[in-house]
């Protein structure tokens, strides 16, 4: 039922995936890249839910709940995505508990991760969110103390409430420090303990 019914699609950097209001008539997995789930606030200014990785399940929050989408996502990377019939799925809900039960398990941690990661962010001074997405984009996303920043100094302060001039602040004070090295969208991680420590106690 799933093989018949799936469509894999390619999406480049910037492409939108689905539009807040839009029906949920897709259940999407992403296979490769990173999205972006994000909310437009007074007509044009967009707030960052969250940063969405490989072998996530996207749009789970709102699948069986709503009727259209409450967000937008959106490519920050070239991004491969799965998308299965949302009446397929549901079929098999109801025909297969094992299924039903992944499904469940697999909803709670996101929205554990989801409830964490915010009031993580909300608790820490505008230093420690920094370092904070940053440990988050070298430690969960690519794993590795060198990385490109796929998203841009204003999606940054979108993702963790800060006005952008604070972000690039904030940045050049880690590199004076020589806690990390920029070069163009690139971060290296130069002293991880000391930007731990920031993102703990920040």
């Amino acid at each position: 039922m799933l093989n018949l019914s799936k469509k894999e699609v390619r999406y480049e950097k910037g492409e939108v995936i689905c539009r807040e209001g839009e029906p949920i008539d897709r259940f999407l997995y992403l296979k490769e890249g990173l999205l972006k789930v994000y909310k437009t606030i007074d007509g044009n200014k967009e707030q960052i839910i969250g940063i969405t990785s490989p072998r996530d399940f996207i749009g789970l929050l709102s699948a069986f709940s709503q009727s259209n989408y409450i967000y937008s996502i959106a490519a920050i990377e070239p991004s491969e995505i799965c998308a299965i019939e949302l009446d397929t799925i549901l079929k098999i809900v109801e025909s297969n508990g094992a299924f039903a039960m992944t499904l469940l398990i697999k909803l709670s941690q996101m929205h554990d991760q989801l409830l964490e990661t915010r009031l993580s962010i909300s608790q820490k001074n505008l230093r420690g969110r920094t370092a904070y997405i940053i440990l988050m984009f070298a430690n969960d996303i690519y794993r590795s103390n060198r990385f490109d920043l796929p998203i841009s100094r204003k999606e940054i302060g979108e993702l963790i409430d800060m006005r952008t001039e604070n972000v690039i602040r904030i940045l050049s004070e880690f590199r004076k420090d020589k806690i990390i090295k920029i070069e163009g969208k690139g971060i290296q991680i130069l002293e991880m303990d000391r930007l731990k420590r920031i993102a703990d106690f920040g």
